[in-house]
């Protein structure tokens, strides 16, 4: 049989109708005319559809009804990759599959670069963190550090925040051109402060068991920095009976790896796509993300949910493992 173009000669209404007269599997069909199965599936699929036989693409009703919706998510939210932009649209009702949203955003040129999801995985790395049980509820581990942020008229600050590990919630950020005891202390009022506003409530009551009276105390995690080993937060720390502070292991980021993850995504995602000239810019995008991050950022470990939802109900947090708990007095 003659061969054009990749394909044999004729076309292939003409195959099928030899096929069905003789009333043929298409297995046995193609073994004997000596074409792959799944290429003379592809041309029947593409002529069904209207296409020339022989000649791409594979028909994809699915992800050409999609593609419209899937370039409008991903127009409004550009820092984002596929998986949260169909986490968005399931969320909205878009009943969609994750690979046809990927295949939609690739078509127009809207996927992330290709080291996105690399950078993502490393990112992720550092969110198993260093304790002997997983915490099962929000107000359990805290994590607490510093970052930094240059403003355009060259002005440094930096950012001290406090998150939950098991929520991701992050309870507000201090913003100053120092990062010392001082400026971490004011971080921890801001997370005490958010949570009773959110409990409603003393925090000390929530934490109190109602049958013995003991206090079961939020691990606030930090890194071994100066802020954290010096005197005032020492104090600080002492003074509140919902507190006990643990440092993670020299040199070892990881540890603290929720609240590493959640300043970049704040960065990447949304400061470093700004014009942030003075201290006021810097704070009030960063409070605007913050209510993106809490309430409509789905997040991947979360079970693509958003904080706001888990702190609230931590039933539908995921299960989740934590490796590699090696707790000793105040260092991890």
């Amino acid at each position: 049989m003659e061969e054009v173009g990749g394909g044999p000669a004729g076309p292939y209404e003409d195959l099928e109708v030899i096929r069905e007269d003789a009333a043929m599997p298409t297995s046995r069909f193609c073994e004997l005319i000596g074409i792959p199965r799944r290429t003379y599936a592809r041309w029947r699929a593409t002529a069904r559809a209207g296409g020339p036989a022989g000649k791409g693409p594979w028909p994809a009703p699915v992800v050409d009804t999609v593609e419209p919706v899937a370039a409008k998510y991903a127009a409004d939210w550009l820092a984002w990759g596929h998986r949260k932009i169909h986490a968005l649209m399931a969320v909205d009702g878009h009943t969609a599959s994750a690979s046809s949203v990927e295949r939609a955003l690739r078509r127009r040129g809207l996927l992330q670069p290709v080291d996105y999801q690399g950078e993502r995985r490393e990112l992720a790395r550092a969110r198993k963190a260093a304790f002997a049980q997983a915490p099962t509820g929000p107000c359990q581990v805290w994590q607490l550090d510093f970052s930094e942020y240059e403003t355009t008229s060259g002005g440094t600050w930096r950012l001290a925040g406090v998150c939950d590990y098991f929520s991701k919630y992050e309870f507000g950020w201090h913003i100053g051109p120092t990062c010392t005891g001082t400026d971490a202390v004011a971080a921890v009022r801001l997370a005490l402060a958010e949570t009773e506003r959110l409990a409603g409530g003393p925090l000390v009551e929530r934490l109190t068991d109602p049958d013995t009276g003991e206090i079961h105390k939020i691990k606030l995690v930090t890194d071994n920095g100066a802020a954290f080993k010096g005197a005032t937060f020492a104090r600080f720390v002492a003074s509140r009976p919902e507190l006990v502070h643990i440092r993670t292991r020299r040199r070892s980021p990881g540890q603290n790896g929720v609240r590493e993850r959640a300043f970049g995504s704040l960065k990447y995602e949304h400061l470093y796509r700004q014009e942030i000239d003075t201290l006021d810019d810097l704070a009030r995008e960063a409070n605007a993300y913050r209510e993106i991050f809490h309430h409509v950022r789905p997040h991947e470990s979360l079970g693509q949910r958003r904080p706001i939802e888990v702190h609230n109900n931590p039933a539908l947090q995921p299960p989740t493992k934590i490796e590699n708990a090696q707790p000793s007095g105040q260092d991890f």
